[in-house]
């Protein structure tokens, strides 16, 4: 890397983290909740959240302060703690994740242009492309270099916050206490074992709107100083937890349970307008529009930077590793480019692409999330740091519930992916001249095969739709 290239400050750093967290999800988190689950459900999911989330974040924080030689993050804990097959799939799944997601993204940001030109919904001829357009856009933005593409993303960032916070501090004096406790445990009266299947529910989509919370530690190898990576990944944490909380629970106390489960997208629209009027909903629209371009170009980013970065340590096929002469990760932006763009023709043919394309990128992420917690215990078993064991634990417990949580469906919807990248990791194993399993691990990649033959059925037979 260039000794002259400009580093990312803190504020950048804690903007990129917001950026990527508060996108598409935060104007749709009410009726996306409101599905499945009641107010009181929806508290027991955010806590469960909020404590997962935070001990991962602390871990990602710990990590960084005590492995900053391991600038990839993400996949380097795996690969680090459990050996190169993992660490390829943590990479493996957290690219999947970035691009999946910015197909929810350009979902999410033609509906909310919609409002405005009616032309487009979100899934038809019309948003795929407008939403190519948008995506080479982001593309050649990128190419220009990772710093000029950080400034834009800290502007956006601000600029998205302003309908976020008018709605929160409208919503506040438009709530009304009977509105938020009817239907309070969901249909009929508390029942233990139907209140946590609700909180179950919510799961994917509270993992969905937290996902971004390693965007600082990917970027780590071009932040001015590694301890503000840690700071930024806290930061960005805590402020976007109370932003969702209050985004979620405020809309109860506007709108049954019922009436936010049948808004259209953004839902966070119509429930301004039912407050305020029509400017309401177009506030918010507009807001919309700008958060999920500001969302996509941080994805895009991140997207790209991590194949780069798993590249350089030998996890992905060296080609991904070719650079510019502004430093963007050329091939590793092609490429994941030429994914989405592919991938974009599913809208046609999806009943919900928007839910569909977030609940693979969600389940996609499972993997880097559930494997940097082993390696925060693995880590600090080894150092006996007892405190940082516990936090560790507390975030390997939350990951393996969100397997758990995230249903047979997607979770071999994703296993076909991950099945797919074996072949990669074998190109990756070759340039390298290892062996491309262990046995242990060859284990793991049967499993991988015989869950996308699952899912490659259950497809066939119905029992599985887009």
């Amino acid at each position: 890397m260039a000794e002259n290239e400009k580093k990312l400050g803190l504020i950048s750093l804690i903007a990129l983290v917001i950026g990527s967290m508060i996108g598409g999800g935060a104007f749709n988190i009410a009726s996306d909740m409101a599905s499945g689950a009641g107010a009181g459900a929806v508290i027991i999911g955010w806590i469960i959240t909020g404590i997962g989330m935070i001990a991962l974040g602390f871990s990602f924080q710990n990590l960084t302060v005590k492995r900053p030689d391991l600038e990839g993050g993400v996949f380097s804990y795996a690969k680090a703690g459990f050996g190169n097959y993992w660490g390829f799939n943590s990479a493996w799944g957290y690219w999947l994740s970035a691009w999946l997601g910015n197909i929810a993204f350009l979902t999410l940001l033609f509906s909310g242009i919609g409002y405005f030109i009616p032309i487009f919904d979100g899934g038809n001829l019309a948003s795929i492309i407008g939403a190519s357009i948008i995506l080479w856009l982001m593309h050649f933005l990128i190419l220009r270099g990772v710093q000029s593409a950080a400034l834009v993303n800290l502007v956006v960032t601000i600029a998205k916050l302003v309908p976020i916070i008018l709605f929160i501090i409208l919503a506040i004096f438009a709530f009304n206490i009977d509105t938020f406790s009817t239907d309070f445990w969901g249909k009929g009266s508390f029942n233990f074992g139907v209140v946590m299947n609700q909180a179950k529910s919510t799961m994917l989509v509270t993992l969905w709107v937290f996902i971004g919370i390693e965007g600082a530690v990917v970027l780590s190898s071009r932040a001015e100083k590694m301890s503000d990576v840690g700071k930024a990944t806290i930061i960005g944490l805590l402020s976007t937890l109370i932003i969702y909380v209050l985004l979620s629970l405020l809309s109860y106390g506007v709108m049954t349970q019922g009436e936010l489960a049948n808004l259209k997208s953004p839902s966070m629209a119509y429930v301004l307008k039912d407050i305020v009027g029509p400017w309401g909903a177009a506030i918010v629209n507009l807001g919309l529009i700008i958060s999920l371009l500001g969302a996509l170009l941080g994805w895009t980013l991140l997207a790209a930077e991590l194949p780069y970065l798993a590249a350089k340590d030998g996890i992905l096929p060296k080609m991904f590793a070719k650079e510019n002469r502004n430093k963007a990760p050329i091939n590793s932006l092609v490429v994941t480019n030429i994914l989405v763009q592919i991938f974009l023709l599913t809208l046609l043919v999806s009943d919900k692409p928007y839910q569909f394309a977030y609940s693979l990128a969600s389940s996609a992420i499972l993997v880097p999330y559930l494997f940097s917690a082993l390696y925060q215990v693995k880590y600090s078993s080894q150092k006996k740091e007892g405190k940082q064991m516990f936090i560790g634990i507390v975030a390997s417990i939350y990951g393996i519930w969100l397997l758990y949580a995230a249903g047979l469906s997607y979770l071999v919807l994703t296993a076909v992916l991950y099945a797919i990248g074996i072949l990669v990791f074998r190109i990756a194993q070759k340039e390298n001249g290892e062996k491309t399993f262990k046995p242990f691990e060859l284990i793991w990649a049967i499993i991988f095969i015989l869950l996308a033959i699952v899912a490659i059925v259950m497809l066939a037979t119905g029992k599985i739709t887009t």
